[in-house]
């Protein structure tokens, strides 16, 4: 043992390795604090490994050390592991914190950009507090993290903060271990930190010229108060913000942003200012107001307390997307007590042209957001990583991932089975990647959808920067196997002689839902995948699909009957035409007396007809999220689709407005024909809704039955697996269990009957989970060396 004799006791050292999210969030303060505390000599210093101390004094109380280090660590932090072992005594005879070293690869993890802490608010309103009315207050407990890291380890001189040098105030703070921003990277103050600037646009002018107030967040606010757009840099990029409580003001927006009928996101000075609109449940509360505050999909108030001054906001749309302030410019844009009124609602939209990336730069956002916005509240703090707000509702207590981004990014995910160093690039639409190595995975933030050429862009930045803070290096990478991805395009284009494994759409959506639960993968589940397009492997559409699934392959068990999909994106963007060919698979007429087809105009109809006819363009499909476009719009709830899944969504509203009295359900007809997988046949879905329309049923108890029979025939079909196969678990995946309506029903009956329900909480079960469940399928398929 290496030790030394000291005034009758025995010294000992240990080097302790800690791992994790341990830079960034105040570790080595806390180290230093606790070290102290214990009367121990040493050192801590950031590695890209993570946080390493040494540590001695008395061998009890370098034990209870060793012991507490994890389980007092900071609240921002998460420790992963801690490794010590002994070390030869050295006689140090005070505890320090060494300048961070930069040798080795980079294995810490970087923190998420995290709300505005209640001392640091505290601060930006106390007059007497020389950060009063700061916008950029932090610590480190708070602020910009991921957004600002430019490398490891993380310290100043790796973020954006570099071109900002400490003054005298912030130096002593920053080198004060009894400080709460010691060693706080992005710490600055008014004297030394970043400037607020407000550019307008004037009538005639061609350029942005300066505001007139010396305040600039005071004039933002009056402009907001007088129905202008503003474009607000953020943390991840620019918002585009109106007032919310202005019709003209919302609907200016929307037509600048070609936004059709997609609903906007609200932003709340409270939480009371928005309680008389929604429901808001404990769980909601608690995501509203924590540390990550993305946005929330609350539920509107079914009493008619929840109806809008203006629909512009969230036309039609069952839910309000609300997010709480979350930085100190958003505080200020409000207002702090005795300021002026203004707005108390905003309309607080991802500052970009619509389908392109967020903006981030603020010599793109005066060109690309020069027709969209009358102001920029901006600031001369550069972002490195663009990040979207997350998005986030509740399901059955649990939180349901809709978008994964700041708040969440980068932290990483755990997998339940080592995986070779391997990058999955995801799919086309709502892009996320995701790099793995070892039992970690590091999911990307929200990219968009890749039809765009910045989007394709964006999304090549994208791996570069996550893979320079990661320790991966890929040597194998995953797409989908549709082959007119850009995802997998560019995998392919990029692959550098390493292997691409194509993996099928539905098969990595249940992957994912396998890995998120920690399965490793020895007994297969029944998933019940279901969105609105995948590549099949028999060439057509798929998306109504009940898999078989382990993580080295699948047996496609049953899946929605073929319909043609006339058109192509026609079908989609226009959701009679599904409607009416769903009718003609149904052999029902296009009588004039059913919404969809009074809807269709007379010269596309007859087109249409004949399109049919002749089979031409028309894909097969077994989506289930076009059959929700179908009876959409056979119910007469929504005929054209201005925004991705508007129908199904219109629907899902009618259905929650129905009476609980009504327990009907519609029954869809299954077919087996062995060895040939299950046929869930809607025909007699169709017929019944024909029916009751003739008979006068009202829309929402046309919607709630078929809710109802869509959650039945998945009790059905996983039932007969069950039988057939002996497996008792289910994964609910895919963009169609968004629907909370169908997800808690399908669950429901799942659950009843004795299956274990596998349901997404922290990856989206849409596209932009889809990336997880391809790593995790690509490498067993490395691994096996066989061909997925």
């Amino acid at each position: 043992m290496s030790a030394t004799q000291v005034t009758g006791w025995t010294a000992q050292r240990r080097r302790v390795t800690v791992r994790g999210v341990v830079q960034g969030v105040g570790f080595r303060p806390y180290v230093h604090s606790l070290a102290t505390a214990l009367e121990l000599t040493g050192h801590v210093t950031n590695t890209p490994d993570g946080v390493v101390v040494e540590i001695e004094g008395v061998p009890g109380a370098v034990a209870r050390f060793c012991g507490r280090i994890a389980m007092d660590a900071p609240p921002l932090a998460r420790v992963d592991s801690v490794d010590h072992h002994e070390v030869a005594v050295t006689g140090d005879t005070a505890f320090t914190i060494l300048a961070s070293r930069a040798d080795g690869p980079a294995r810490a993890l970087i923190p998420p950009d995290t709300a505005t802490c209640a001392a640091c608010l505290r601060e930006l309103t106390d007059p007497a507090d020389r950060r009063h009315r700061h916008p950029f207050v932090n610590c480190t407990h708070c602020g910009p993290r991921f957004t600002i890291v430019t490398g490891l380890p993380y310290d100043r001189a790796h973020t954006t903060m570099a071109g900002f040098p400490l003054c005298p105030g912030c130096a002593r703070e920053y080198a004060d271990p009894a400080d709460r921003r010691f060693h706080a990277q992005p710490v600055a103050c008014p004297d030394c930190g970043p400037r607020l600037r407000l550019l307008v646009r004037r009538p005639g002018d061609d350029v942005p010229g300066e505001g007139t107030d010396a305040e600039p967040v005071a004039e933002a606010r009056r402009l907001l108060a007088h129905g202008k757009i503003l474009a607000v840099k953020g943390l991840g990029g620019y918002h585009l913000a109106c007032d919310a409580g202005n019709p003209d003001a919302v609907d200016l927006l929307r037509r600048r942003k070609a936004r059709g009928d997609k609903p906007f996101a609200l932003m709340a000075r409270s939480l009371d200012d928005i309680e008389h609109l929604v429901r808001i449940s404990a769980e909601e509360r608690a995501l509203l107001s924590g540390a990550t505050r993305p946005i929330v999909l609350l539920r509107r108030r079914g009493d008619g307390a929840g109806v809008w001054p203006t629909d512009g906001v969230a036309p039609r749309s069952p839910d309000l997307g609300v997010i709480l302030p979350y930085t100190p410019l958003h505080h200020l844009l409000f207002g702090l007590p005795g300021d002026p009124d203004g707005p108390r609602l905003l309309v607080m939209t991802s500052g970009n042209v619509s389908g392109e990336p967020i903006v981030t730069d603020d010599a793109d956002a005066l060109e690309r957001l020069a027709h969209l916005a009358d102001g920029w509240l901006a600031h001369d703090r550069p972002i490195h990583v663009p990040c979207d707000d997350s998005v986030m509702r509740v399901c059955d207590g649990k939180p349901l991932v809709v978008r994964r981004a700041r708040g969440y990014a980068p932290l990483p995910l755990d997998l339940p089975v080592p995986v070779r160093p391997a990058l999955a690039v995801g799919g086309d639409l709502k892009n996320a990647f995701c790099v793995g190595e070892g039992r970690r995975a590091w999911l990307s933030a929200h990219i968009g959808d890749m039809d765009d050429l910045a989007t394709q862009r964006a999304f090549a930045r994208a791996v570069e920067q996550l893979e320079s803070i990661t320790p991966v290096r890929p040597e194998l990478l995953a797409a989908d196997r549709h082959p007119g991805y850009r995802s997998a395009q560019w995998a392919e284009r990029n692959a550098a002689g390493r292997r691409v494994v194509r993996v099928q759409h539905h098969h990595a959506h249940v992957a994912a839902a396998m890995a998120e639960h920690g399965l490793e993968g020895g007994r297969p589940v029944i998933g019940a995948a279901f969105d609105g397009t995948g590549y099949g492997d028999d060439g057509a559409v798929w998306g109504g699909e009940f898999l078989l699934a382990d993580y080295t392959g699948f047996i496609r068990f049953g899946h929605l009957a073929y319909v043609p999909l006339p058109g192509g994106d026609a079908a989609v963007h226009r959701p009679y035409r599904m409607a009416l060919a769903h009718l003609r698979a149904a052999r029902l007429a296009w009588a004039d007396d059913l919404p969809c087809v009074t809807a269709c105009p007379r010269d596309e109809l007859a087109v249409l007809s004949r399109q049919l006819e002749r089979e031409f363009n028309c894909v097969p499909t077994s989506s289930m999220g076009r059959l929700f476009d179908a009876v959409a719009s056979l119910a007469g709830v929504c005929h054209r689709a201005g925004y991705e899944a508007q129908a199904a969504m219109e629907l899902e509203s009618a259905a929650l407005s129905a009476p609980p009295e009504d327990t009907a359900a519609y029954a869809f007809a299954v077919h087996s024909a062995d060895p040939r997988p299950l046929r869930a046949d809607p025909a007699p879905v169709l017929a019944a809704i024909v029916d009751d329309l003739r008979a006068g049923v009202p829309t929402a108890w046309i919607a709630a039955r078929f809710h109802r029979g869509v959650a039945a025939l998945v009790h059905r079909v996983c039932a007969q697996a069950r039988e057939r196969h002996a497996l008792d678990t289910v994964a609910l995946t895919g963009g169609v269990f968004l629907n909370t309506l169908l997800s808690s029903a399908c669950a429901k009956a799942l659950e009843a009957d004795g299956f274990t329900v596998l349901r997404h909480h922290r990856v989206p079960p849409g596209d932009g989970g889809l990336a997880l469940g391809q790593l995790m399928v690509a490498a067993h398929a490395a691994r096996t060396d066989s061909p997925n």
